[in-house]
């Protein structure tokens, strides 16, 4: 977040992937469904615009991590574009959130250090 910007937190490089990739872990969505998840499961914090959203669904689609095809949803009459995790994504979720937990962990340590002593 930079001085005068807006008081929603910047999302380090790389968090957004782990965060659509989290959210498929629980089950197929939609773009928007991915989107609306994020933003109430951060309690409204974090909110991902569309502009974000779909490269990164791309890209991710791309890598091999997640898969999509249009679908018709029970109780609706459009097709909307359905995304999955992968295995393949399955596996750089474990990765990413063991290498979140040890970035947690550091930054951890230099805003609150240990007492000297």
């Amino acid at each position: 977040m930079s001085p005068g910007s807006s008081t929603r937190p910047d999302l380090l490089p790389g968090t957004l992937d782990m965060l659509v990739l989290k959210t498929l872990l629980f089950g197929p969505r939609h773009g928007h469904g991915i989107a609306t998840s994020i933003r109430q499961t951060t309690e409204g914090v974090l909110t991902v615009d569309h502009g974000s959203l779909y490269p990164a669904l791309h890209r991710l689609q791309r890598d091999g991590l997640i898969s999509a095809k249009w679908e018709v949803p029970a109780g609706k009459s459009r097709e909307y574009k359905c995304y999955r995790l992968t295995a393949a994504g399955r596996k750089h979720l474990v990765h990413q959130e063991s290498k979140w937990d040890e970035i947690v962990r550091a930054i951890t340590r230099v805003l609150r250090p240990a007492p000297e002593g």
